[in-house]
């Protein structure tokens, strides 16, 4: 088991690494699944041995809202149909947190749940946020549970030109499970989970919620 980093430089290494997924060009992505709600596209990862994934999607609402339904905090386990349980087990200065959550098991549970520990840090970024991550070694693991890792991920949120009260949501994902699981099953099971979070937000984020 790992000790915790120091919070500031994993903090600014994160934001970099997730700018330069930001900045990559349309042509290196595939499609891998659109929805009235997101597009989701997908490209080789050089973390792993598995994909990429950007997600991208108008939502309606403004930034520090949806940021705020999507970072740690109270409201993300309440929307979100993936997530069954989330505990902050460290808190830093900067907007700096290490969470423990753990995910529901998924395609009639041939993905076993899972858990994880992640490294966030929330930042501005243009005239809206950046929320981000990567998984620790860090903690005992659960009974009946198998430690995935997040390899950087993060969500872009900027307001949509001209429309203030609408958000362009952009994310990149890419979590390896971890266990012994068919690459297909992996492949299906992202590329659904993403759309699914779209449109599981834009319910939570409805004001006769």
């Amino acid at each position: 088991m790992d000790l915790l980093p120091s919070s500031a430089p994993l903090a600014a290494k994160l934001r970099n690494t997730l700018i330069q997924y930001h900045s990559i060009g349309d042509s290196e992505w595939r499609v891998a699944k659109k929805t009235k709600d997101a597009t989701v596209w997908r490209k080789p990862s050089k973390e792993f041995s598995g994909y990429l994934y950007k997600a991208q999607g108008v939502v309606e609402d403004v930034t520090n809202r949806i940021v705020d339904h999507i970072r740690p905090g109270p409201y993300r386990l309440d929307w979100d149909s993936l997530m069954t349980t989330m505990d902050i087990m460290e808190t830093f200065e900067e907007n700096c947190c290490v969470m423990r959550y753990t995910t529901a098991g998924q395609l009639w549970n041939l993905i076993a749940p899972r858990e994880f520990v992640d490294f966030s840090y929330t930042t501005s970024y243009e005239d809206g946020l950046l929320t981000c991550g990567i998984s620790l070694d860090y903690g005992e693991v659960r009974p009946n549970f198998v430690r995935g890792f997040n390899h950087p991920c993060g969500w872009f949120c900027v307001p949509v030109k001209d429309y203030p009260s609408h958000s362009l949501l952009t994310g990149y994902i890419q979590t390896e499970l971890r266990g012994m699981l068919p690459q297909s099953a992996v492949d299906t099971a992202m590329s659904s989970t993403l759309a699914n979070f779209y449109s599981d937000l834009k319910k939570a984020l409805k004001p006769d919620k």
